[in-house]
């Protein structure tokens, strides 16, 4: 059995995403990487990201030099040369190791010599005109609903945060700006401190104990938001991966975190002993749960196109038809979180969507809904929220163009709803 490197489980990854409509993340989770040392992992997801981020750029330089496009693997080839290439990769490495891959596939092998040809051209040719190219935009399904939306201005420019990528967030279980000088990182307006350059993450100072999780600075407001309090019974739906129950743990509230997957609810359980914080963990359906809270949090299940920069590979993945009984569940589900909240208590509701109907419009609508129900703005006043991010109905909109010269947020959508 040839052994693997970054590079061929890099294709391999691209042929499952973009062939097969697969999850990056439930490619990792299937063991994609496991033959991979750490280092050669994390290369290999960077590798595949990039490739996926810059597809576009990559396409028009191989088209000058093929008369049509080859099959898939092999196209994929071309283009994860031609990005590791316009990146300043070794000439003679990668191209001597890809068209190596593709002498391995009985089916492709004939076309050894056309793609050592071509990736050659594009290590003289394709460096210079790089950056040259436009940014590359979103696939049309996503993008035409998010002009509509938001205007091609901030599509432009949320697109422009997806091609840089996303630095990596902190929140800190203790002290942020304490955790800011440990780690070499930016302490945030809202409290989440940033780093633009890591090596492995297991590796900082503060992971072996415990001092800090993985959460991107958006997704770490809807918790600020609630606001929870030390005693109070707060129930977290579709707790996983985890970054909110620990938020609310380490708040001291009496947390029951419950997720669908027993798979997901795993790495709660395990974040949770590392950073020695308390949660009763339930693996259940979120509609059949009955019982009675003083806040909750549901991060409703949505078609997560806020978080592209950080998974580029879901436009490839997905194709929009999901969006309907995505939002009829978001509904059903907001609703029934209604129905466990104690008299007086509060609830948010948020999605990693930049879609309106997975955030505003779904909010004005339970509104239409629940007789009684409101909007609290004024909770939605955290440190470093802007107001302008405050919308109409009484929500908190983010989106990844957002902090731009600071590397950007996750799209999200956030309210605080009381009765």
């Amino acid at each position: 059995m040839t052994s693997a490197t970054a590079r061929s489980t890099a294709l391999y990854l691209l042929d499952q995403i973009i062939g097969e409509g697969r999850l990056m993340s439930d490619l990792v989770a299937g063991g994609a990487l496991d033959r991979l040392d750490p280092a050669e992992r994390a290369r290999a997801q960077r590798l595949t990201l990039d490739t996926l981020r810059g597809i576009e750029r990559a396409d028009r330089i191989i088209a000058r030099f093929l008369r049509k496009p080859p099959p898939l693997t092999a196209r994929n080839i071309l283009r994860l040369g031609t990005v590791e290439l316009c990146h300043g990769g070794d000439a003679h490495g990668v191209v001597n190791e890809l068209v190596g891959l593709l002498g391995q596939h009985p089916r492709y092998r004939k076309l050894k010599g056309l793609i050592n040809a071509v990736l050659r051209q594009v290590a003289e040719d394709g460096p210079p005109r790089w950056n040259d190219l436009r940014i590359p935009r979103l696939r049309n399904w996503l993008r035409e609903p998010l002009v509509e939306a938001w205007g091609k201005g901030a599509v432009n420019a949320m697109e422009r945060a997806h091609f840089a990528g996303a630095p990596l967030d902190l929140t800190a279980k203790g002290d942020p700006a304490a955790l800011a000088r440990a780690v070499g990182g930016t302490l945030l307006p809202t409290g989440s401190v940033r780093l633009a350059d890591h090596g492995r993450i297991s590796a900082l100072p503060g992971y072996e104990s415990g001092d800090w999780w993985v959460q991107d600075a958006a997704a770490a407001i809807p918790v600020r938001v609630l606001a929870p309090q030390p005693g109070e019974a707060v129930l977290d739906l579709c707790a996983a991966p985890g970054g909110k129950t620990l938020q609310l743990a380490a708040a001291g509230a009496e947390v029951t975190a419950l997720d669908l997957s027993e798979r997901r609810m795993a790495r709660v359980t395990e974040n949770l002993a590392r950073t020695g914080l308390q949660a009763t963990c339930l693996v259940a359906d979120a509609l059949e749960h009955q019982g009675k809270y003083d806040a909750l949090l549901l991060d409703a299940p949505c078609s997560a196109t806020g978080t592209l920069r950080r998974h580029p590979d879901l436009p490839f993945a997905k194709d929009g038809a999901e969006f309907g009984a995505l939002i009829a569940l978001q509904a059903r589900m907001l609703d029934h979180a209604l129905s466990l909240l104690q008299p007086g208590g509060r609830l948010v509701f948020c999605t990693c969507s930049l879609l309106p109907d997975e955030g505003e419009v779904q909010v004005a609508e339970a509104l239409a809904r629940h007789a009684g129900l409101r909007t609290d703005p004024a909770a939605l006043e955290v440190p470093g929220v802007e107001p302008g991010w405050i919308t109409e109905e009484g929500g908190l909109r983010l989106r990844p163009d957002y902090w731009a010269e600071r590397g950007g947020m996750d799209g999200f959508y956030i309210a605080l709803l009381r009765r």
